[in-house]
């Protein structure tokens, strides 16, 4: 079993920046499919982007790319994600995942609480 947990969310500027960071715990993610989804207000939830157990990191959300940077850190078991040039669209609560295999995929297995991002205007 995994446990994530995320941190960094909280109030920010229109413009500015702001790092999540999804902290694993139980065993390790090095060779797990990660990633990051969001959820505004009465909205679905996206898929913004993951990461495989090599480094190779996409964002699939077209609103947020060249924007916002996914990666981790083996030896820390973390995930993070580089929020810059917030716009208000951006505030959210930001989730994040992993699966038990390498595969990339939107089918996660485990999940963090999250937490919320909101960007003032």
């Amino acid at each position: 079993q995994v446990q994530l947990v995320e941190s960094g969310g909280g109030l920010v500027q229109a413009g500015g920046s702001l790092r999540l960071s999804c902290a694993a715990s139980g065993r390790s993610i090095s060779t797990s499919y990660m990633g990051w989804f969001r959820q505004a207000p009465g909205k679905e939830r996206e898929f913004v982007g993951g990461i495989s157990f090599t480094g190779r990191s996409r964002i699939d959300a077209d609103s947020v790319k060249g924007r916002f940077t996914i990666s981790r850190d083996y030896a820390r078991n973390t995930e993070y994600l580089e929020m810059n040039s917030l716009k208000p669209e951006d505030t959210a609560v930001y989730y994040c995942a992993a699966s038990k295999t390498p595969i990339p995929t939107t089918n996660f297995d485990y999940w963090g609480q999250g937490t919320q991002v909101t960007v003032s205007s």
